[in-house]
């Protein structure tokens, strides 16, 4: 258990991203694609209903005991929490309300981030399109872990400790990779969130509040959701960046396991992106992919040559126009 993965740095890359090719490509052959495209309409019901859910629940766990407050923390409002950070990944793409409504998504955004308890959505729409543009770019993809991540979690406990601890690295990367100036909508964000949190303290007591926040930090890190961190880009076979999930766990995670199809198509709802793999079918059947994101998880804790080194990188060239 204590032994050191070989690798000591990342998988440096001198070529372009695959997905802006492979999309050029498949537009070429089946343009009837481009109709997927826009706004998924069920959406924002779905995501009303989650958050109505979980506002249910915080008045249910208020007079349970603290052992049935943690237990539903992690058999449910973890999963739920999870759920709608996935949801926020969605609207992040502006597939609530479309792109001619790109302030409706942001504000609706801060509405789903309601039960999740810690104020993120704005901050991560900006990381989340430098993600798409400059997948794996040295300096700007905050999505990839730093020097002192590959070097310390090298042993399958640290990695293990590593996963567990992953909100925390997610919130504190980017201040590290990639700060950026503070926005009005990230302080209205921040605002929105703070001033929930305290009604919600003064409603129904703390109960509620850890339930919430303790569900969002559980859910993303030793969770059999979370295995989508790992799967969705770390280097499992070398040459192959980003890889596709395609079991039963997507119906609660907005299809975000379809992961090749979602770089290839960033502007195509998860809701449709089985209909991409389903008209490009040569493109997708071939590539490497998952059928359990929990067999994901376990892998890369014991497998020795991976670590959280094990990503595609490259240095970005000409101008980077970032969000």
């Amino acid at each position: 258990m204590g032994n050191r993965v070989a690798r000591e740095d990342y998988e440096w890359v001198y070529t372009d991203q695959p997905h802006a090719d492979r999309r050029k490509e498949i537009l070429a052959k089946y343009p009837e694609i481009k109709s997927l495209m826009g706004p998924d309409p069920r959406l924002k019901w779905i995501v009303c209903m989650m958050v109505v859910i979980q506002f249910l629940a915080f008045y249910l766990v208020k007079d349970l005991d603290w052992k049935w407050v943690l237990f539903w923390t992690y058999a449910f409002g973890s999963c739920i929490n999870h759920s709608m950070t996935l949801a926020i990944h969605e609207i992040s793409h502006n597939t609530a309300f479309g792109n001619n409504k790109a302030m409706w998504n942001r504000y609706f955004a801060m509405f789903a981030n309601l039960p999740i308890g810690l104020p993120y959505s704005a901050s991560f729409k900006r990381y989340h399109l430098d993600h798409h543009r400059y997948l794996g770019g040295d300096g700007v993809d905050v999505d990839i872990p730093t020097d002192f991540e590959g070097w310390f979690f090298c042993t399958p406990f640290r990695k293990f400790i590593w996963i567990i601890l992953q909100p925390l690295f997610y919130a504190i990367r980017p201040l590290c990779i990639n700060p950026k100036p503070i926005t009005q909508l990230e302080v209205t964000n921040v605002a929105v969130q703070l001033t929930f949190n305290v009604l919600l303290y003064w409603l129904w007591g703390g109960k509620p509040v850890v339930y919430m926040m303790a569900g969002s930090l559980l859910g993303m890190g030793l969770h059999p959701i979370s295995g989508h961190f790992i799967a969705e880009h770390y280097m499992f076979l070398k040459g192959h960046e980003t890889y596709s999930y395609y079991g039963s766990l997507n119906l609660l995670t907005f299809n975000v396991g379809y992961h090749n199809e979602h770089h290839d198509f960033p502007s195509i709802p998860g809701c449709r992106l089985p209909m991409v793999k389903k008209i490009a079918a040569e493109y997708y059947d071939d590539l490497p992919q998952y059928s359990s994101w929990v067999k994901v998880l376990y892998d890369f804790i014991m497998e020795e040559t991976l670590s959280p080194y094990s990503r595609v990188k490259r240095k970005l060239k000409g101008d980077v126009k970032q969000e």
